[in-house]
């Protein structure tokens, strides 16, 4: 398949954040590009207004005339759509050109020098902060978030050099094969694709043996490569850790050499980590300590990665991805760094069934370490329920007596109820726009009150 070739793309579940970044692509590169998805969002909208056709019912109907046309068509779909999709059974029988995102993102970038990120967690900050970097060589970088310096999930450049998120869902990283890699992370994960954390490790095995050149690993994960870490031996150290006026300030030590004196304004460890990840690999590749260390001076984050959405002087609401029990300990941490002698309150959401059953009693843990916590139902994504799995479960496993069920519309009503003058609220699935809902609301009070 060359896709130089190609004319039309269709996108089925165009909306999800790694789809639309290839959609936006497609488009830059002039093919006639279309889709469906579930529900319109604010990335739908984005891509309508780039001239992507988007439909959100799944009957064939709804497949505009040209993509039917399945010689000048290639159809690319997300492992999040069901088996049952209608339109996605469709091109399936009628024997069009059809792929998983995944492997069109692997051969979009086989023909290019791949910097690709890995992890359980810190992938779409690590790709965002390196991508940022990678400007400078005229990179294009694929993200799983939405990029705050330029409000996009795609950082379109040349098309010599990629940086892409390398995701070990349903192993879709094994059909990369990068240049220069890291691994941030390999904590047990997506255990409805790999069954035990036995087969996870195994497929970030693999993966490394894909990597071309340099691997760069957290220390202490069990794959050989160049290690990073902080405040002990390591190839790439950060250390001189310290916060000034709201800003991370570090320094950080290389194979070769020291930089001063880094003004980093994403808080928390786990984000230091993230960027000595992308320092190590952009150094590996050839860019400039002096370059690196403007760009991370001049990064502004990622949408939905410790994102303030109120900050004032009264009162501070805080939105994040979190969806794991170990990214929700490091959001706990980087807050209380932030504001020690704060009550802080956790609005969460939890993402899946089966995660959810599988990490029960770590969940319970690590929101136990709020001091209030608040619980809405489980956000169920791909997957039909599992009896007795539920929030009222995860709920009695909280020792902590600051705790409660809480439904949609009755959240807001629950955080004013709320003495936390720091309100974070955390998950995958579509909390994401509950809190803008909630933001929202919240500023129109606020601003009454001033």
């Amino acid at each position: 398949m060359n896709l130089k070739n190609i004319q039309n793309v269709y996108f089925v579940g165009v909306g999800g954040i790694g789809m639309s970044a290839i959609a936006r692509y497609f488009v830059a590169n002039g093919k006639k590009t279309a889709g469906y998805d579930k529900t319109p969002s604010s990335i739908t909208k984005e891509l309508e207004h780039l001239g992507v056709a988007i439909n959100y019912e799944d009957v064939v109907r709804n497949i505009l005339p040209p993509f039917l046309d399945k010689k000048k068509t290639l159809v690319i779909y997300t492992p999040a759509v069901s088996k049952n999709h209608t339109q996605l059974n469709y091109f399936l029988e009628q024997q069009f050109a059809v792929f998983k995102r995944a492997e069109i993102l692997g051969k979009i970038t086989e023909s290019t020098f791949c910097l690709a990120v890995a992890g359980t967690h810190g992938k779409t900050t690590t790709s965002a902060i390196l991508g940022h970097i990678m400007v400078t060589a005229n990179a294009t970088s694929f993200l799983g978030g939405i990029a705050e310096n330029y409000n996009a999930n795609l950082i379109l450049g040349g098309d010599t050099i990629s940086v892409v998120e390398a995701d070990e869902f349903d192993r879709s990283f094994l059909q990369l094969s990068p240049n220069i890699a890291c691994v941030t992370s390999m904590d047990a994960d997506h255990l409805d694709i790999y069954e035990n954390p036995e087969a996870l490790t195994a497929s970030f095995i693999e993966f490394a043996s894909r990597v071309t050149q340099t691997l760069i690993v957290a220390k202490g994960l069990p794959l050989k490569g160049l290690t990073y870490a902080i405040n002990e031996p390591a190839d790439y150290r950060a250390f001189n850790l310290r916060i000034e006026s709201g800003t991370c300030l570090f320094d950080i030590a290389t194979p070769s050499s020291i930089i001063e004196k880094i003004s980093f304004d994403v808080p928390g460890r786990h984000n230091i980590m993230n960027a000595l990840a992308a320092i190590a690999m952009a150094d590996v590749y050839g860019i400039s300590l002096e370059n690196i260390k403007k760009c991370l001076e001049t990064f502004k984050g990622v949408a939905r990665r410790f994102s303030y959405k109120i900050k004032t002087e009264n009162f501070v609401l805080i939105d994040d991805y979190a969806h794991h029990p170990t990214a929700i300990y490091a959001v706990e941490s980087s807050v209380r760094e932030m504001y020690p002698d704060a009550e802080i309150l956790v609005v969460f959401q939890p993402h899946l069934y089966s995660r959810t059953r599988d990490f029960i009693d770590d969940f319970a843990l690590a929101l136990n370490k709020f001091d209030a916590i608040l619980l809405l139902d489980i956000y169920p994504a791909r997957e039909i329920p599992i009896p007795g799995v539920d929030s009222s479960w995860l709920l009695s496993k909280i020792e902590n007596p600051h705790k409660k069920l809480t439904q949609k519309n009755n959240l807001l009503k629950d955080i004013k109820n709320s003495s936390a003058k720091v309100v974070v609220m955390l998950g995958a699935g579509d909390i994401g726009v509950l809190v803008d809902e909630v933001s929202n609301e919240l500023l129109k009070e606020l601003r009454y009150e001033i």
